[in-house]
């Protein structure tokens, strides 16, 4: 019933730039917050961003931050991130996951996240 699936990702050069997508369904968006995920080969899952279902309000971790922007159209019950500057470091399977009404301060952290998509894969490559 409930259902965030993701899509976008993709083989990009450093330096170029991809935008990400998740789309919710089976529920009301304006209920819950929206985090973007990442997690490497071998490296725990971290949180990268963070955005209110009424889009009012967002976060980003620091090795972010500058550099995506994360988004929501209502009308399409679809969120997105645009990834900007891509470096290596970026590479990852990337999941969005829900929060209720909130996201945590600072950073978000996998901590109170649920209905995780099954990922999309992002390598930035030469």
């Amino acid at each position: 019933q409930v259902q965030l699936v993701e899509s976008g990702g993709g083989l990009v050069q450093p330096g170029g730039s991809l935008r990400l997508s998740c789309a919710a369904s089976g529920f009301t968006l304006d209920y819950w917050a929206i985090g973007w995920f990442r997690q490497a080969p071998g490296k725990e899952r971290e949180g990268v961003s963070c955005i209110l279902g009424s889009g009012g309000s967002t976060n980003y971790a620091d090795s972010v931050k500058g550099r995506f922007t994360i988004s929501i159209d209502n009308a399409k019950n679809t969120i997105y991130l645009q990834m900007n500057s891509l470096i290596s470091e970026d590479t990852g399977v990337y999941y969005c996951a829900r929060h209720w009404r909130s996201c945590p301060p600072g950073a978000p952290g996998v901590a109170g996240f649920g209905s995780w998509g099954q990922g999309t894969q992002v390598t930035v490559s030469s």
